[in-house]
């Protein structure tokens, strides 16, 4: 199956947009929690070394005294209040705060969990008595990440001695929020933005390359000989100003060879008649029976009424040549038209004995337009009825199916010779007609197939075979 490269590239363009989205939203939402943390790390080494001030301002005697900070905190923790952050509301103090003596156990806890416990083993108080920077992050319960807490420790020192150290612990939950709520932001963003390329994309498509592929395949038909309906381009004004342009060439360029066509062919065409006439007419400035005279007065009027046949029969063809599509569609309906038409004829049928067998469903219609129609199968009817031997019979008929409507004309006439069938429906050309002296202008088929095709159909002649003869005309709407 061949992509075209110009969709192909669309493609690639949207796969790679597609995949940096996704990297610039896995490197924003990294990030943000990343740099939250951090922003929180930093607020907590301030607040862990102010506190540790105040507790080393309190020393006596080498001694620390936890009371002044025990009852600040406690304080802190009981003040109600109400902090729009952002778009999210602060009610409590989230910090708390817990001190070691110099052998790691806590001595006083903000929240009371770690009172009495041996805290010497983790890094906040291990590397606190090192006097490096000491922080670490726990779970307090092992498989459930949103319990981690952040722990910052710093040392408390009296006269270069560390007697202890003082670790500012929040957990991490509290500054979840911020997080989840700027992720939304982030999401809803980047979502904005790929939703918008999509929608570009999709206009892109819309309103210039399926326009475009529209108006390709129509100058396609057109340097195929066919007859396409101009496309629907949607409201595109460029592809639009395009698309008027391609049908104002193509009717200009069909007119200038369609008038240089049909004067040559109307010159061929009469030129026959035109010498059978002046022949005659010469001629009969001599002096001759009255017999051999009326014999070429009466040659003059048939190939005068040839001649008239011929431009008649041009005009209406270049009348239906020259319409890109039907200028009007009704329903049709068809059983109604093949009355009709039998009705028509019957001069014609009558003498030779000749019954139009219909079998159509009476409630089979098609759109079209109805006298354009009645006029191609009323030229089937007339060349059936020409080549159709008396007694014989001729079978109309009509059928649905698959979205298409098949109608067929059988005679039990001669049939068509092989050597015509391939050309029955060009301009011109024509089969001897029994029994009459008069020439066919080789229109007729020619009129019926334009009308089929601005019907947006086909046609086909064949000969049946033994033990029926005859031929069959089968139209495809």
């Amino acid at each position: 199956m061949k992509i075209r490269l110009t969709r192909l590239i669309v493609l690639i363009m949207a796969v790679v947009t597609s995949g940096g989205f996704f990297m610039l939203y896995q490197y924003l939402t990294d990030d943000l929690e990343d740099q939250t943390f951090q922003a929180t790390e930093e607020s907590l080494i301030d607040t862990a070394h102010i506190l540790t001030g105040v507790i080393e301002s309190d020393i006596t005697q080498n001694t620390l005294q936890t009371d002044g900070l025990k009852s600040a905190l406690e304080k802190a923790h009981n003040h109600e209040f109400r902090a729009k952050i952002f778009k999210l509301i602060k009610t409590k103090v989230g910090t708390h705060v817990y001190v070691t003596n110099q052998q790691g156990i806590a001595i006083y806890d903000s929240k009371g969990k770690h009172t009495g416990q041996d805290m010497s083993q983790y890094n906040d108080v291990l590397l606190a008595f090192k006097d490096k920077y000491a922080a670490r992050s726990s779970r307090d319960i092992e498989n459930d990440p949103n319990s981690s807490v952040l722990y910052l420790g710093v040392p408390i020192k009296h006269d270069g001695n560390i007697l202890g150290t003082l670790t500012v612990y929040k957990a991490q939950q509290d500054v979840r929020p911020f997080i989840t709520s700027r992720r939304k932001w982030i999401t809803l963003s980047v979502t904005m933005i790929a939703l918008g390329i999509i929608v570009f994309t999709i206009a892109v498509f819309t309103w210039i390359f399926r326009p475009i592929g529209k108006l390709t395949q129509y100058a396609h038909a057109m340097i195929r000989g066919e007859r396409p309906i101009f496309p629907k381009l949607g409201r595109g004004r460029e592809v639009n100003t395009l698309g008027r342009a391609l049908k104002e060439m193509r009717e200009t360029l069909d007119g200038r060879s369609y008038v240089e066509n049909y004067t040559q062919i109307l010159t061929h065409e009469l030129k026959s008649p035109l010498a059978a006439i002046r022949g005659s007419s010469e001629l009969l400035q001599e002096d001759m029976p009255l017999e051999q005279r009326k014999k070429f007065l009466t040659n003059i009027q048939n190939e005068t009424n040839r001649s008239q046949r011929i431009i008649d029969g041009l005009l209406k063809l270049s009348h239906l040549e020259a319409q890109s599509q039907l200028l009007k569609r009704e329903d049709i309906h068809l059983l109604s038209l093949a009355k009709r038409l039998r009705d028509a004829h019957s001069h014609r049928l009558e003498p030779k004995n000749i019954p139009l067998k219909i079998d159509i469903p009476a409630d089979l219609s098609i759109q079209g337009d109805e006298n354009l129609l009645q006029a191609a199968l009323a030229n089937l009817l007339e060349n059936a009825i020409h080549f159709s031997q008396e007694n014989s019979t001729i079978h109309l008929a009509a059928e649905h199916s698959d979205g298409q409507t098949t109608i067929t004309l059988t005679d039990e006439g001669p049939g068509i010779p092989d050597y015509a069938l391939p050309r029955v429906f060009e301009r011109f050309y024509s089969i001897s007609k029994p029994n009459t002296s008069q020439k066919s202008s080789g229109l007729g088929l020619s009129f019926v197939k334009e009308i089929i095709d601005l019907h947006q159909g086909s046609i086909s002649i064949e000969n049946r075979t033994a033990p029926d003869k005859g031929a069959c005309v089968t139209i495809i709407i």
